[in-house]
């Protein structure tokens, strides 16, 4: 008999914690579309380095064919590579009909580790 109060108890403690549990695997969220009040505007910079404000061009006339070339909505992200140091470029259009402008950099070495902007970027000049 105490087995069976025990048992039932225990079944009703999982039941009611179970209860509220509630999702255990988050859902994604889609992103948003552009609102009618105006266009989607791009980030404004925050780095001060030789690529910021400049077009893709500008880091393909530096450092040559990109290792990668990624178009995601209105932003684009170039990547170049070299023995010490990777560095990704991202580029978003300052106003809608305009070219896209570098907002940002960032550079780590080949581990994975931060690295120097400038020095990444003199780096794989030479």
């Amino acid at each position: 008999m105490i087995k069976n109060n025990r048992l039932a108890i225990l079944t009703g403690l999982a039941m009611l914690l179970g209860g509220c549990a509630g999702n255990a695997i988050p859902r994604a969220t889609p992103p948003k579309a552009p609102s009618a009040a105006g266009p989607i505007t791009a980030p404004r910079p925050t780095q001060n380095n030789s690529l910021i404000g400049r077009p893709a061009n500008a880091a393909l006339g530096m450092f040559g064919k990109p290792r990668l070339d990624v178009a995601e909505g209105v932003a684009r992200k170039l990547q170049f590579a070299g023995t010490t140091c990777i560095l990704d470029i991202y580029y978003y259009a300052p106003r809608q009909g305009a070219d896209p402008l570098a907002t940002h950099v960032d550079a780590r070495t080949p581990d994975g580790r931060d690295a120097n902007v400038p020095s990444c970027i003199e780096a794989l000049r030479r």
